[in-house]
């Protein structure tokens, strides 16, 4: 099948976990995922259904990590974010127009921005790609 990319941005919240279950809430519930024709009642059902594939969404990525590992969700590191977007504190044109963050990134894994507005947080930005 092949690794999927996806991507998502979300309401900024300093609890980036409380941020990561509401957005695989809303996801689950719009149907925005591999394998959603099976009609799961509930994540783990559309995980179970998905088995090794995932889900092709952020519904594959289970919690909040300070490094990359698979399941996870891991931030960007200072020295990446300067790297990918050319600053410390992107805004979501500079997350837009970017592309070479998507070469580092592994299957299975999810990394994440804080978004600025006016040099205010004013989303997060959760991107990675699927097992298989």
């Amino acid at each position: 099948m092949g690794a999927e990319p996806w991507s998502y941005f979300t309401k900024y919240e300093a609890d980036t976990s409380r941020a990561l279950d509401r957005l695989r809430k809303l996801e689950f519930e719009s149907g925005r995922y591999r394998y959603a024709e099976e009609a799961p009642t509930s994540i783990d059902e559309a995980l179970e259904i998905a088995d090794a594939d995932g889900t092709a969404s952020i519904l594959d990525i289970s919690q909040i990590s300070s490094t990359p590992n698979f399941g996870c969700a891991a931030p960007f590191t200072a020295s990446e974010l300067q790297q990918y977007f050319g600053t410390d504190k992107p805004s979501r044109n500079d997350i837009e127009s970017a592309e070479d963050h998507w070469d580092d990134l592994e299957r299975g894994q999810g990394r994440y921005a804080v978004v600025y507005t006016n040099d205010q947080p004013a989303e997060l930005y959760f991107c990675g790609y699927s097992y298989d």
